[in-house]
């Protein structure tokens, strides 16, 4: 087996990231042969339930995770980073304009590319999915002008339309 790398997701508690964590640790997402050392970032009030998290990956026993790590500090999350998976971001709520969105999430975006100048891999990839992903994407890329604009990248989900006959 090869070397671990270590993964981060963002806003590890939210039910987008949960969908995601028993994928990566059992090689779906990076091989099965790939170990996996995940790092899951949220913020201070939701380390309970990175908790809870921590424990049913624990007892999955996933040979290829490594370690697990929870924590809602920056500097512990993208240390080393070989893989960031940036999930959170903030929703647009009731009232709220474009524009107050848009401040939010380049608040958040523009902290987490600054982390990853600062504490990441030169060559970590980094995957957007907070929505707007694109404006995210952009965001983290030039707040971490260290690491190649090629190594970032985002997906951009659009509603489904069902059309029942």
């Amino acid at each position: 087996m090869s070397e671990p790398i270590r993964v981060l997701v963002t806003e590890a508690a939210g039910q987008i990231a949960y969908s995601l964590l028993y994928s990566i640790g059992n090689g779906s997402v990076f091989g099965k042969d790939q170990p996996i050392i995940l790092v899951l970032l949220d913020i201070t009030p939701m380390m309970g339930v990175l908790d809870g998290i921590l424990m049913e990956l624990q007892d999955c026993a996933l040979p290829l995770l490594k370690d697990v790590i929870a924590t809602d500090k920056e500097e512990v999350a993208f240390k080393d980073l070989d893989v960031a998976i940036l999930v959170g971001s903030m929703p647009r709520r009731e009232g709220m304009e474009r524009k107050d969105l848009r401040k939010a999430n380049v608040k958040i975006f523009k902290s987490q590319g600054t982390a990853l100048d600062k504490y990441a891999k030169k060559s970590v990839k980094v995957i957007v999915v907070g929505n707007p992903a694109n404006t995210n994407c952009l965001t983290a890329s030039k707040s971490a002008p260290s690491i190649p604009k090629e190594n970032f990248s985002c997906l951009i989900s659009f509603p489904m339309l069902l059309v029942w006959p």
